[in-house]
């Protein structure tokens, strides 16, 4: 593998920013500091820019198997290292689902065969395999997950003594999508008299309303407070649920914990008027307010992660009418530019954007020796440009899916270089897979 040196980067790290080198030997960060002497394969000059620890992204859907005309582990891994995430944490809802050990080490052999990026691979909790998630190892598998909600790919756990057995036994950290299934369904009556098939898109925040997502919400967190269970609540949507979530233990003390996601902190409910099915995801996507106060959750600590949910779909797809298009929308290639356009208007400190995306999944998941910029640590890093505009547009999308709800948005930032595990994967627009990324370890 060969050696890097980076200098006279803008270091973003552990609530800092100072002037420092990085040399790269062996996959790992050798050494930090000033003026560096060190011979290496590579030099990249970083003057002007910034040098952050990579992205770790605890929710995304790579469609790999079954799913693969959307997108697959290669093609969505080399998006996301297009856009700074260098580890990615993949959900269960594929074709088959990963609800079996088999199909979970399955997973496990595509992602070592094609993932450009580092990755694991979350276990499916269905109604009925509480013993198969209870074989999964803590020490190479992020986590469980609970779909509390129907999504994309039906998983559906909605059975109440099946969820406190979850609950009580599993120790590994469970991930839930929480949407009260009973409240879309009348919801969805509803609209289905009033519309047909041709609801107004810019209702499915009414029909996925708050109320689904308060109510599915504060279950999790009521049985999580009831068993001791380590839990994380995925895309939080609404204003409403972030009482439900402390604002002032340490992250290393909490046992239960909350994500935002990009979409929700950049779109709002008078956008389904122009962009219409693109925006359309599961939890929906709220009012003005409810993405103010999620930025706000996000700011006080109520809200530990910010991620992407990706979740390919093709525009054929997306093109049908309301109940016919699936929810979820690409996002991989572009959280990491969107995040900083939040810390160009002011919204929150490039420092504080490093924290949620980048040191928090690594503290909340125990992730082994990655998500810090620290001597020993692995090469996960990152050169952001923040004098770089670019439009983007389907000619620089990298997606499978070909589009992107952010079409024609100009961002002012770019990402010049990402590093993988010590492997200059990516570099002025260029990728180079000649070395993968690696299976993600956890210290528990």
């Amino acid at each position: 593998m060969k050696s890097i040196l980076i200098v006279n980067a803008r270091l973003v790290n552990e609530g800092k920013i100072v002037e420092n080198d990085v040399f790269i030997k062996n996959g790992r960060i050798a050494q930090l500091g000033t003026g560096i002497d060190k011979t290496a394969d590579v030099v990249i000059d970083a003057q002007g820019k910034f040098l952050i620890p990579g992205l770790i992204d605890d929710q995304v859907h790579f469609r790999e198997p079954g799913l693969t005309h959307k997108g697959n582990i290669y093609t969505e891994s080399r998006a996301a290292v297009a856009g700074g995430i260098t580890s990615f944490m993949e959900m269960p809802n594929t074709v088959p689902n990963t609800t079996t050990q088999p199909l979970l080490k399955e997973k496990y052999d595509i992602g070592r065969q094609n993932a450009l990026a580092n990755y694991s691979f979350y276990f499916g909790a269905t109604n009925d395999n509480i013993e198969e998630v209870l074989k999964t190892n803590p020490k190479d598998t992020c986590g469980i997950k609970v779909f509390m909600g129907s999504s994309t790919g039906n998983m559906l756990v909605d059975n109440e003594a099946t969820l406190d057995n979850i609950f009580s036994k599993v120790e590994l950290l469970v991930a839930t999508h929480c949407e009260d299934e009973a409240t879309i369904r009348r919801n969805s009556e509803i609209y289905r008299n009033k519309y047909g098939e041709h609801v107004p898109f810019e209702h499915h925040a009414d029909i996925r309303s708050r109320e689904a997502c308060y109510l599915s919400s504060s279950m999790a967190v009521g049985l999580a407070k009831k068993h001791g269970t380590k839990l994380h609540v995925l895309h939080i949507s609404t204003a409403d649920e972030l009482p439900l979530f402390d604002h002032e233990l340490p992250l290393e003390k909490k046992r239960i914990t909350a994500e935002a996601c990009i979409h929700h902190l950049w779109f709002q409910q008078e956008d389904y008027k122009t962009k219409g099915s693109l925006i359309k995801w599961n939890p929906a996507v709220k009012t003005a307010i409810d993405k103010a106060a999620i930025l706000h959750g996000v700011l006080e600590g109520r809200i530990d992660v910010m991620a992407t949910d990706h979740a390919p779909h093709t525009l054929e797809e997306k093109g049908q009418t309301y109940f016919n298009a699936p929810s979820g929308g690409p996002l991989v290639q572009h959280s990491l530019v969107a995040a900083m356009e939040l810390v160009k208007n002011g919204n929150m400190t490039i420092e504080q954007m490093v924290e949620k995306m980048s040191h928090n999944p690594a503290v909340l998941f125990q992730v082994q020796e990655r998500g810090f910029v620290r001597e020993g640590y692995f090469a996960d890093l990152v050169i952001v440009d923040p004098h770089a505009p670019w439009t983007v547009d389907r000619s620089n999308i990298l997606y499978k899916c070909g589009w992107s709800p952010f079409e024609g948005q100009r961002f002012s930032s770019s990402v010049t270089h990402t590093i993988v595990s010590g492997h200059l994967a990516f570099a002025l627009g260029k990728i180079d897979d000649s070395k993968l990324g690696e299976r993600l370890l956890f210290d528990r």
